[in-house]
């Protein structure tokens, strides 16, 4: 059986295909998103096949569209794909035969491929998690705050509006300028505007677990603090992925900066590892399929 590694991006895909024994029987080629005709088109002449997808983003539209009688859909869990996430020589057309590869030889970790019912509820409650959490930083940020001042609410009364008006009536009078100013907030607290907008359309039975309506949230690190500077490219880019992604700002770039580390701290350890394989005749990455598949 032929096995196809998918390499999917935002934009476009990369497949590759190899047959049972490692060999590269279709090189890899790039086809838009939503190029359905070119895809099938490239797969078919293969079938019956197993396609290995990363999981991502990207990844739901192409089970709804591949998995099947002729098409197995393989998803491989990404943080255990160390070898293509810390690779020295990463490019799409290397990540995808390396994909199908890796199942060739059995090393590809598996990964539940949730169907399209599973994956709107499991949206849905992990968004409305993360409203819950945003909720009880912001409000452990405000009880910290009339602590500040000799003040305190108890637990959960905060959450009402007996207890939010109590705030604006009792304890705003003794708020010191900085903490009166919405974006002007100490310990580097940063308040915004959430709106499950995207959310609206959900049938009533979901309403409990929104929460309610747009609201102001406000979150805050209780870590060390990293200040970068931004071009407007980059900045536009990273405001797109995060939109896109559903994760705020930080957290891409916190993920980027640890993938970052891991790929230095890996290059140094391969830069003192190749002579050694050099020695052992490991010269490129077909030295080794060749001797483990």
């Amino acid at each position: 059986m032929h096995v196809a590694g998918i390499d999917a991006h935002a934009t476009y895909v990369v497949v590759a295909i190899v047959s049972n024994d490692g060999t590269l029987t279709q090189k890899p080629v790039r086809i838009r998103n939503r190029d359905i005709r070119k895809l099938r088109s490239v797969l078919e002449p293969f079938e019956p096949l197993e396609v290995v997808v990363e999981a991502s983003p990207a990844w739901p539209w192409l089970y709804d569209l591949l998995d099947g009688p002729a098409c197995r859909f393989v998803l491989a869990h990404p943080k255990r794909l160390r070898a293509i996430a810390e690779s020295n020589y990463k490019n799409d057309a290397i990540d995808a035969t390396l994909l199908a590869r890796m199942r060739v030889v059995d090393l590809i970790p598996e990964v539940y491929c949730k169907p399209i019912e599973q994956r709107e509820q499991a949206t849905l409650v992990r968004h409305r998690a993360r409203l819950a959490r945003l909720r009880t930083q912001a409000a452990s940020r405000i009880h910290a705050e009339l602590h500040a001042v000799g003040l305190s609410l108890p637990r959960g009364q905060l959450l009402t509006r007996d207890g939010r008006r109590w705030v604006h009536t009792e304890a705003w009078p003794l708020f010191g300028p900085e903490q009166q100013q919405p974006n002007m907030l100490p310990g580097g607290c940063e308040v915004r505007a959430e709106q499950p907008s995207d959310l609206a359309a959900y049938p009533g039975r979901f309403k409990p677990l929104l929460g309610g309506a747009g609201r102001h949230t406000l979150s805050y690190m209780k870590t060390s603090a990293l200040t970068i500077r931004l071009d407007p490219e980059l900045e536009k880019q990273l405001d797109h992925l995060a939109e896109r992604t559903g994760q705020s700002r930080s957290e891409i770039v916190r993920e980027a900066l640890r993938r970052q580390l891991a790929v230095s701290q890996f290059q140094e350890l391969r830069k003192r590892m190749m002579p050694f394989a050099e020695a052992a005749g490991y010269l490129t990455d077909e030295d080794v399929f060749r001797d483990v598949s």
